[in-house]
């Protein structure tokens, strides 16, 4: 079955090169970002796993916790790993599931439930697994995006998307293109009342389309 948004992740007890991990316990009170690659030792998957090195400091601040998948094992990770902190010049602290059986593959729906890995592989054999999941401390899927093995991942707009899911998260919307510190949007299913009650001064672009200062 597919994974849709507001669903509950599967809790897997999956293998890292952090060791055991249950993914609902990982996650605990906090966001997590999950971002899947289909094969180690890959050009543009690594500096992917670099650009999510080299944002530590960013996922910290907004309490978000980071983990990779790809379907290679655990000692090519830790590998890989040195190549992708000469890319990145920075150290890739986050763990990385290795999902040599597909499992995590398969049931966060970015392969078919027939899907194998045959002798000799090539990463077009997974290239589905191209996926970013951000999870809220709810343990639910609030957004998923989905690449091909050509186009690199752009995690300044997966940093954008977090803070406007930690945004909504207040009551609120976020308008196309809105950074942080922009004004939002208020949902119509609240009335102008309540909406006075709770933000204060609000500008009535369209009887449906009300804007407001972010709440703090």
């Amino acid at each position: 079955m597919a994974l849709r948004i507001n669903d509950t992740i599967p809790n897997m007890t999956v293998e890292t090169d952090h060791g055991t991990l249950t993914l609902h316990d990982w996650i605990g009170d906090s966001w997590a970002i999950m971002f899947s690659h289909p094969k180690d030792f890959t050009p543009v998957c690594t500096t992917e796993f670099g650009a999510v090195a080299q944002l530590a400091d960013e996922w910290a601040k907004r309490g978000t916790k980071v983990i990779g998948v790809s379907v290679d094992g655990v000692e090519d990770h830790k590998k890989w790993k040195g190549d992708i902190e000469k890319v990145a010049g920075a150290k890739a602290g986050f763990p990385i599931i290795a999902d040599t059986g597909l499992e995590v593959s398969k049931a966060f729906d970015m392969l078919p439930a027939e899907a194998y890995l045959p002798d000799g592989r090539t990463p077009a054999h997974s290239a589905t697994v191209r996926s970013v999941f951000i999870i809220g401390p709810d343990k639910q899927l609030k957004l998923s995006m989905t690449y091909p093995m050509t186009v690199g991942r752009n995690f300044a707009e997966v940093l954008r998307a977090l803070d406007g899911l930690q945004m909504s998260s207040k009551g609120v919307a976020t308008p196309a293109n809105w950074m942080p510190g922009e004004d939002v949007i208020i949902p119509p299913t609240v009335s102008n009342e309540d909406a006075l009650a709770k933000f204060g001064a609000f500008e009535t672009v369209l009887p449906y389309l009300r804007t407001t200062k972010a709440p703090t």
